[in-house]
């Protein structure tokens, strides 16, 4: 200790101490001059803007700080006047004098003060080392300050890696082999024709009266598909080929390419050779309309056998449709079917009011416009129908040819004695490829006939594979769409009929009460014979109207999508969208009433500013040959606005009258 004490008070300490904090300000001064030079390349770096911002935040900080600092160096004032008496009084005053430099520097290149330690580190000797760890507090300041100005970001924010934009990658749908790979149907009808004589296994009763009726060659779906399902009945109704069970057919082709020939002349063949009069043949369909037309046409060729084909619709009264399916003889219900037609509704009915009506013996359901039906499923009419024909299941006889059991995995046992089979045919020009839906159906082994576009010839899984998913449009139609406003709509219907002469036209609307307003506009009108075919007329006016359009006798017919599905209109020329359709299923039967079997045939759709980007997206989405705009001059309608105008007027007080004998009805209630 006494030497310690010598050495101190000598100035030897005092030495020691002055060459090491000259060291330490050289250190520093080296640092700052590293620190200024970077600021210096950030401000060239940064744009002016935000170097303003940052000026402006610096200074309010040094104001802050400075305001902050002026007590405590006052208060470091009063401790160092008290500590004079102090005999380290010199060395003491050196140093703090040294540290309030340096902490006025950093304030001055912007390290704030509270980053400083407060308390100083002391030696093994008890003194305040003022050499290395000065050099460290002033090192971590400064890694601090660079590390702040590389992660300011320009916005203000931190940037984070690794989440760069990668493409993803274009998921392409697997479908069943049997979907994805279908039996090919021309399109082109006109160049694909088959003689009669060239279609193999067709009876001769049947090619007699395909001549009578005034056919001599087949279409291509016709071609294909009516050999596909005589094949399956080769061997009689009872046993399929080889005893096995044959496999469902799905066809998909465009609207009038011959779809209802294709299974009414097979099945009206295989169904000749039958004994005992049974239901053995189901076909459902969506509408009356359309029932009423397959079974005219199942009519027509079984005229001149003992086949009886029968309508179950709504037609008639549920009682007459139930004396016509069977009769009480003997004591025992026998059937007077061989061949049903039936909507969905009136069938389920059938099924479990008419004890009379057995299914017991079906051999072929036959389901048209099947993705419609397949919609209605919520009825539950296809499970009702399957239950009826596997009905016998447990009360035939044990091993008897007529006993017949739900399928279900193909074995052996399954297979022996065999049973009549149940065969599904499917037809639908918009048939869905939607393996969830169709899975409702309960399809066995389905083989799909398609047709493919004329300009794709081929018949590769390439090009097959590039039809997925879009539909069929009629061959000989030309498409159009009429850019146009919500009230010049019914001018541009009276335009198309008596300037251009279009006629007859075929003319759809969303809904009944826009077909039965624009009805009455066209009548008040006058000049045109416009008719009305909507769920506002019974049975009998559709009949009579559609009828007398066929005849020429209409020259516009205003039609709800009633009309639209599957049915025959001999004579249209034009189809006219009058309001767009929102689904290009609507749009495809639409516009299928008109070029039918190859013929010719317009399709007009009339689209607001605000429908024409997603109508043409949906359309070429769904492989249109090409839409074409048309439009309709201002002047071109001149002529008309006076006289509609005043047809508004009349129309606008006759809606009035009724409604105010409505309400004069009411309040003498």
């Amino acid at each position: 200790m006494s030497l310690f004490l010598v050495n101190r008070y000598l100035g030897e300490e005092e030495s020691e101490s002055v060459s090491k904090e000259s060291r330490s300000q050289a250190l520093l001064a080296k640092l700052q001059q590293k620190a200024k030079e970077k600021q210096k390349q950030s401000r060239t770096e940064r744009p002016p803007k935000e170097r303003t911002e940052q000026q402006d935040v610096k200074k309010k900080r040094k104001a802050d700080k400075n305001s902050g600092q002026e007590p405590q160096l006052h208060k470091k004032r009063k401790s160092e006047d008290a500590d004079s008496d102090n005999p380290d009084e010199p060395v003491e005053e050196a140093k703090k004098n040294e540290k309030q430099k340096k902490k006025k520097k950093k304030v001055q290149s912007g390290i704030s003060v509270k980053d400083l330690p407060e308390t100083p580190v002391t030696g093994r000797d008890g003194q305040e080392d003022s050499g290395g760890g000065e050099e460290e507090t002033e090192t971590e300041n400064v890694t601090l300050k660079e590390t702040t100005e590389k992660t300011s970001a320009p916005t203000g924010f931190t940037v984070l890696g690794g989440f760069e934009n990668k493409p993803v990658q274009k998921v392409h749908r697997v479908l069943p082999q049997w979907l994805a790979q279908p039996d090919v149907i021309h399109r082109d009808i006109k160049s694909n024709l088959v003689p009669i004589s060239d279609l193999p296994g067709l009876s001769a009763l049947l090619v007699k009266k395909l001549q009578n009726n005034g056919i001599q060659q087949l279409f291509p779906v016709q071609a294909e598909v009516i050999p596909a399902i005589l094949e399956s009945a080769q061997q009689g109704l009872l046993i399929g080929r080889g005893g096995y069970k044959p496999r469902d057919i799905c066809v998909s082709a465009p609207t009038g390419s011959g779809k209802t020939l294709s299974f009414v002349i097979p099945v009206v063949q295989v169904l000749t050779e039958r004994v005992v009069c049974e239901v053995r043949a189901l076909a459902v369909l969506p509408t009356k309309e359309l029932a009423q037309q397959v079974c005219k046409v199942f009519t027509s060729y079984a005229e001149g056998s003992s086949l009886k084909v029968v309508m179950v619709a709504g037609q008639k009264s549920f009682a007459a449709e139930q004396a016509s399916l069977s009769e009480l003889r003997g004591g025992m219900r026998r059937s007077l079917a061989d061949i049903v037609v039936a909507t969905p509704g009136r069938l389920v009915d059938h099924i479990n009011k008419n004890s009379g009506f057995s299914l017991e013996h079906l051999r072929f359901l036959i389901i048209d416009e099947a993705d419609r039906m397949i919609d209605s499923m919520h009825q539950s009419w296809l499970s009702q129908v399957v239950k009826a024909v596997y009905r016998s299941g447990g009360g035939a006889e044990v091993g008897s040819i007529f006993r017949r059991t739900e399928p279900a995995y193909v074995t052996a046992a399954s297979l022996s004695p065999p049973q009549m089979p149940l065969q599904k045919l499917l037809f639908s020009a918009t048939l869905t490829q939607n393996p969830e839906k169709l899975q409702q159906l309960g399809l066995h082994q389905p083989r799909l006939f398609s047709s493919i576009h004329s300009h794709s010839s081929s018949t590769t899984p390439a090009a097959l594979t590039q039809t997925q998913g879009g539909f069929d449009f009629p061959q000989g139609l030309t498409e159009y769409y009429v850019p146009c406003t919500l009230s010049k709509k019914p001018l541009l219907i009276l335009h198309f009929i008596l300037r251009m002469k279009l006629s007859p036209v075929l003319c759809f609307t969303n809904s009944r009460e826009t077909a039965h307003r624009l009805y009455l506009l066209v009548h008040l009108f006058g000049g045109v014979q416009a008719a009305e075919f909507s769920s506002r007329l019974s049975p009998a006016e559709r009949k009579k109207t559609l009828k007398e359009f066929e005849q020429g006798k209409i020259q516009l017919l205003i039609s709800t999508d009633a009309a639209a599905r599957g049915i025959d209109i001999n004579g249209v020329k034009c189809v006219v969208n009058y309001d767009a359709p929102q689904y290009i299923r609507t749009y495809i039967h639409r516009i299928g009433r008109t070029a039918r079997a190859g013929k010719p045939g317009l399709a007009f759709t009339f689209l607001l500013g605000v429908q024409e980007k997603n109508f043409l997206q949906m359309v070429v989405e769904a492989g249109t040959p090409g839409i074409q705009k048309q439009i309709v001059k201002p002047e071109n309608l001149k002529g008309m606005e006076a006289r509609y105008e005043q047809t508004l007027q009349e129309l606008a007080n006759a809606i009035k009258v009724p409604s105010q004998t409505h309400s004069l009805n009411v309040e003498t209630d």
